[in-house]
């Protein structure tokens, strides 16, 4: 089975998941992180009972790792899975709309196929490695801009950021610095939706400084094959083991690292 032929599955798989969160009662909102964590739990359930089934059939074997222990080490030999049942769990539990159900297919450290479902829009982007990107079926590519004046441009950060505490440092200065230059900066829920959306042109750029592979790959995956330039933010080419992310198109990739760097 090639990549290409791993995506109508994970399509349905991540479908299947995002329905189940549809038909989740929403907690009450939490009001202590312990709170929060038994929410989460209870929510993310149901779906990943359902794609840890799916996963299984589609690729028999193949281990699962979820978003916070994913590629903490040394790339991975081989493939794994890249799962994220509830991406955008903050939005989920507090009532915003802003989320998905991602899957990754991860080999030797590397995105080789991605799915990310929005159950709210009904939307689904999918990639394969070398065979491009499609939102519901239709090719995708970057937006054509470059002018940063023009540009709407995204950010976020890794989850629990207080670990790295370089890294959040980086992202105030990072956001001083970008403001000035472009038309607007948001940050608008899961980081690997605002990647794709990126990819697709309805977003001029997204960047995020901190180690954070399992939100980072699939959008990365998305971006590349749309046509998008992905690095980290000294122009290199953006690895599961880079400290920073920037994707943008190519128009703009250059404008923005300037501007990201106060140049």
């Amino acid at each position: 089975m090639t990549y290409r032929d791993l995506l109508a599955p994970m399509a349905a798989a991540a479908r299947e998941a995002g329905q189940l969160l549809l038909t989740t009662p929403r907690p009450e909102r939490a009001t202590s992180f312990e709170e929060f964590a038994e929410a989460f739990e209870a929510a993310e359930a149901p779906g990943a009972a359902v794609l840890r089934r799916r996963l299984e059939e589609l690729r028999p074997g193949v281990e699962w790792a979820d978003e916070l222990d994913v590629l903490a080490g040394p790339p991975t030999v081989g493939e794994v899975w890249v799962v994220d049942v509830l991406d955008g769990a903050v939005q989920f539990l507090q009532g915003l709309p802003q989320f998905c159900v991602s899957l990754a297919l991860v080999r030797d450290g590397e995105p080789v196929a991605a799915a990310l479902h929005s159950p709210l829009l009904g939307e689904t982007y999918l990639a394969a490695r070398g065979d491009g990107a499609t939102r519901d079926g239709r090719p995708i590519a970057p937006s054509a801009k470059t002018d940063p004046a023009a540009a709407v441009v995204t950010t976020g950060h890794p989850p629990f950021v207080a670990r790295q505490p370089e890294a959040a440092a980086q992202a105030g200065r990072s956001f001083a610095a970008v403001l000035p230059a472009v038309a607007a900066v948001r940050s608008l829920g899961p980081t690997t939706w605002q990647i794709a959306d990126t990819a697709a042109g309805r977003l001029d750029g997204f960047w995020e400084f901190g180690r954070d592979a399992a939100n980072l790959l699939p959008g990365a995956l998305i971006a590349r094959e749309a046509g998008a330039v992905v690095s980290d933010t000294e122009g290199n080419p953006w690895t599961a083991g880079s400290g920073s992310f920037l994707a943008a198109p190519a128009g703009l990739h250059g404008r923005l690292l300037d501007a990201l760097h106060g140049r």
